[in-house]
């Protein structure tokens, strides 16, 4: 868990967690996380907390993990493979082999220490800040303490692969679910979460879109509605008919859509909504930036249209409404994109080839002679569940 929480499995953070990943397939599951706790009796106060307020979320995110204890349930003697989602859970992986060295394959979801930048110029911190290439060298050298890096996107597999050229790298695009919009949507759509690009975009769109379009019929999905109404109250309220919130059912957000937009402006890596999009087969209207990292020309596909420029976004979103015309979504240029290079089936296939390499190639080592295999299972109940930090 990347935040401290009142106890390990414990807390909103824990609960919104479990929410949003009941769907990942697993035979067992274990938690831990930094505690409230941690931050008197351990030098978590001084090591992360005050990087943090200086705006240094690589240091605070790192100090975190190293203060969660690996579970007690957990026979490391029986992993064969490490896949890990964030350069800052490393301190836990190192953890996790300490007594035998198991290949790490890690997801590097673009340079964090831009995203932590972008975090940053849309949030507080106080001087003197942090430099962008000190949290970046703090992402780097955890980074190369995997066997493998996989990256999302073509941009960020260049970029890693001459910031750190002797480690091994592998371009794999991400999938997700495709989305089921139902025929004759009748709204523009617009989905996003609550961080700094986001905003930005959001922002953007209020500002200088909307002034053109004002009777139209859109609607405006996630928790960005929360970070608009925290930096831009005035403008919140202006439009605040526009947002819908925080869904459950991702679906139930295109299921009226007759079009998408992605008037975005930051952000790094590839982006998820951009796939999703993809995935409806719904006419879009997107900036170009919102194609970052796919290695795609989008002008070539018949049913997106690329505006940079405010009036033109407006313009387009004019045109596409008056289009009488509805075609198949599933025949569409952006649904075959899709299934061609974003399904879940791709993405398993790539991932199993280039783990099952680097098991042949850099296997297990045996156990030290002082291992002890533990006595219990993992738990699903955190009432059951046994750590140090409880």
């Amino acid at each position: 868990m990347d935040d401290v929480t009142p106890s390990i499995g414990r807390g909103e953070r824990w609960k919104n967690y479990r929410l949003h990943s009941g769907d990942l397939a697993a035979d067992e599951r274990y938690e831990s996380s930094a505690t409230i706790a941690d931050l008197f009796r351990t030098a978590l106060l001084k090591d992360g907390w005050l990087p943090l307020i200086h705006g240094d979320h690589a240091t605070w995110l790192v100090e975190l993990v190293k203060r969660a204890p690996l579970p007690e349930a957990l026979d490391t003697g029986a992993i064969d493979l490490i896949h890990a989602n964030h350069f800052f859970v490393m301190p836990f992986v190192e953890r996790m082999r300490e007594r035998r060295r198991i290949p790490v394959v890690l997801d590097t979801h673009d340079i964090q220490a831009r995203q932590y930048e972008l975090r940053n110029r849309a949030g507080f911190s106080i001087p003197p800040h942090v430099r962008y290439n000190s949290m970046l060298a703090i992402e780097l050298a955890w980074i190369e303490r995997a066997d493998l890096c996989i990256h999302l996107n073509s941009e960020e597999y260049a970029t890693f692969g001459q910031l750190l050229p002797q480690s091994r790298h592998e371009l794999i695009y991400p999938s997700i679910a495709p989305v089921a919009p139902r025929p004759n949507g009748d709204r523009a759509i617009f989905v996003a979460g609550d961080n700094a690009a986001n905003y930005i975009s959001v922002r953007w769109f209020l500002k200088y879109i909307m002034p053109h379009v004002p009777e139209m019929s859109i609607s405006i999905f996630g928790d960005i509605a929360d970070g608009v109404k925290r930096r831009d109250r005035p403008l919140y309220e202006k439009h605040r008919n526009l947002f819908r919130g925080r869904i459950a059912d991702i679906d139930s957000a295109y299921a009226d859509a007759a079009f998408i937009l992605l008037p975005t402006r930051e952000g790094h890596g590839l982006s998820i909504k951009t796939v999703e999009a993809l995935s409806s087969g719904l006419p879009v209207i997107a900036t170009s930036k919102a194609f970052r990292g796919m290695e795609i020309d989008p002008s070539r596909l018949r049913n997106v249209c690329i505006a940079n420029d405010a009036n033109e976004f407006a313009a387009a979103m004019v045109k596409c409404r008056a289009t009488s015309e509805r075609n198949d979504p599933l025949a569409s240029d952006t649904r075959a994109l899709y299934e061609e290079r974003y399904s879940l089936e791709g993405f398993a296939r790539r991932l199993g080839d280039v783990a099952c390499k680097l098991m042949v190639n850099d296997p297990c080592t045996p156990l030290d002679a002082g291992y002890r295999k533990p006595a219990t299972g993992a738990s699903t109940d955190p009432a059951r569940r046994h750590s140090p930090a409880d």
